[in-house]
């Protein structure tokens, strides 16, 4: 176990390593400054801000200096924003996006797997056709859709919920279901499916011989070994809520971290970009790490089969 988490943690880093370089040249590749859309900014002091931001020196110059303050986890100043570091933005944004993402991430997977689970246990009644048009449509609706038609039924018509901002868990409800049906309807397509397989397996037929409860059945024995795809998927489908949540931050007022990624996009603000990328980006590769250690915990087999080749 140690030698595969040292080699997992020399991968995260190539991979991180990988990503900032990547997006460090296709930012700068793009034609321009961050300075030239400042009209009232004449040549003298655009050329000292961009010495300032250190904009003047080689590419390659920049490179190592970024590399190096990626690596001592300073991001620098915004340039658009000079009174404020990127560290504070992340320090006052993400703590609001990790709570979004993370309630989102918690109703997906329950709904998901429950609605696939119920989906499975009255296969090709009703309710499993009705549970997999609701995944169906969760697939095909993009959030940003999904959060206009939220807004517009349960806020504007009905005005239960409100629109916008992000003061208490009534403002949490619409950016979630917003974020969440996607996943949601991911989850419970695979739960779905999983678990026919596996209730069709000799060892269930074994357990229902042995006269066991069918709550036992399903939750002991089924739905545990039906989780294992659901568990796989489960780095993708962080991923994509976690940048999801820049779109549906942005459509509902919430002071995360999709206000400033979306921002410095639009103002071509290299050290914010940067810094949001490589921050999100170790996040993701972090639980992309931790979802393969809980694959090993939840399929013993894994183990039985490095202990074998060992």
């Amino acid at each position: 176990m140690t030698t595969y988490i040292v080699k997992r943690l020399i991968a995260m880093i190539v991979t991180l390593w990988l990503i900032v370089t990547l997006t460090f040249f296709l930012m700068h590749s793009i034609p321009g400054s961050p300075f030239n859309e400042e009209r009232a900014t004449n040549e003298t002091v655009q050329r000292n801000l961009e010495k300032f931001y250190h904009l003047d020196k080689p590419l390659y110059v920049q490179y190592g200096m970024y590399l190096k303050s990626v690596a001592t986890f300073d991001f620098g100043p915004s340039i658009k924003k000079s009174s404020q570091t990127v560290n504070d933005m992340l320090g006052r944004g993400f703590p609001v996006s990790f709570e979004l993402g993370m309630v989102t991430l918690i109703v997906a997977i329950l709904s998901g797997i429950t609605l696939g689970t119920i989906a499975a246990l009255r296969h090709n009644g009703i309710i499993d056709y009705l549970a997999m048009t609701i995944a169906v449509l969760g697939i095909s609706i993009p959030n940003f859709v999904m959060a206009t038609f939220l807004i517009q039924q349960l806020a504007v018509n009905l005005g239960i919920l409100p629109v916008a901002t992000w003061v208490s868990p009534k403002h949490m409800i619409l950016p979630t279901l917003a974020l969440a049906t996607g996943p949601m309807a991911i989850i419970a397509r695979l739960t779905r499916a999983s678990m026919l397989e596996v209730l069709t397996q000799d060892y269930i037929r074994t357990a229902k011989a042995k006269g066991l409860s069918p709550v036992k059945i399903v939750f002991k024995h089924a739905l545990r070994n039906a989780l294992l795809p659901v568990v796989t998927v489960l780095g993708s489908l962080a991923a994509s809520i976690l940048t999801g949540t820049f779109v549906i931050e942005k459509i509902f007022a919430i002071p995360g971290m999709g206000k400033y990624f979306v921002e410095s996009i639009n103002q071509r603000d290299y050290p914010v970009i940067m810094g949001t990328t490589v921050f999100y980006s170790s996040i993701l590769i972090i639980m992309l790490f931790l979802v393969d250690i809980a694959y090993g915990i939840l399929d013993p087999r894994i183990k039985l089969h490095k202990k074998e080749a060992s």
